[in-house]
Parts: C-alpha cells; structure tokens; sequence
C-alpha cells in the first residue's frame, strides 16, 4: 500500500467538514496485519482497536501551504504493543463513530516499521513540498 488519503476526506475538506488549522487532529500508530486499509472508510470506527498501537495528543502548529498539510513533528509516549507498520491521520471527535479518517501513511518514513519497546517512537513529518500531505 503507498499513502493515500481516505476519499471521504477529501469531500469532508471540499466540503469545509475538516478545518486542518482549527480542528483536534491526532495520529495513530496501527499494526497492519490488524487492519487493512480501504480509501471508503470514514471514520476511526473501521479500525479495530487491536490495530491502534498508540496515540497523539492534538498535533501541535499545523499549517496549511499551497494545498500541503504540515504540524510539528510527534511523539509516541512510552509505547508497548505489536509491530505497526502505517500512521492514520484523524480528526478526533471523542467518538469512534464521527471521528473521521484523514491518511494513511505507510511509506516514506524513517523508523517505519517500527517494533514498540517500552520507549518513545519519534515521527519527523518530511519537510518536502508535500509536507504530511498534499490536497
């Protein structure tokens, strides 16, 4: 699989349903061998929660430049779990069932895959024109 965007995300932007710069927008470390990824999921209730190795908080100074997503780079605090092999990017809602999907990213990261050990798992987002994500 190589990143892509969830479809219903792109609407959900087109239609002013998903504000990058003002919306609690969080990251998930998931296990691919416990979720496989689809571009018709919607919403975070589509991955199962053996899949969900750990969480963000909020990401942190998010901007948006010539269609390109970026935010501050993240850690994962203190992680345990199985091997994860993808980040999901989500807009998060505190429900499963409206918390919608933004990407899946599986490719073009250092330290992915990534086998948790107890301690913290660092992403540094690319700093090329796409940033996390390009629209």
């Amino acid at each position: 699989m190589a990143n892509a965007l969830y479809d219903k995300a792109r609407e959900a932007f087109l239609n002013a349903d998903i504000d990058w710069s003002a919306d609690d927008i969080r990251v998930i470390l998931v296990d691919a061998a416990d979720y496989t990824f689809s571009s018709a999921h919607e919403f975070l209730a589509s991955i199962a929660g053996g899949a969900r190795v750990a969480v963000t908080d909020a990401l942190q100074n998010k901007t948006a430049t010539n269609g390109a997503a970026d935010a501050d780079d993240i850690t994962f605090s203190s992680v345990t779990g199985d091997a994860s092999e993808a980040l999901v990017i989500y807009k998060h809602t505190g429900s499963d069932a409206t918390a919608r999907l933004i990407a899946y990213i599986d490719t073009g990261y250092t330290g992915l895959p990534v086998t948790p050990n107890g301690g913290n798992i660092t992403i540094n987002w690319p700093s090329g024109s796409d940033k996390i994500f390009k629209l």
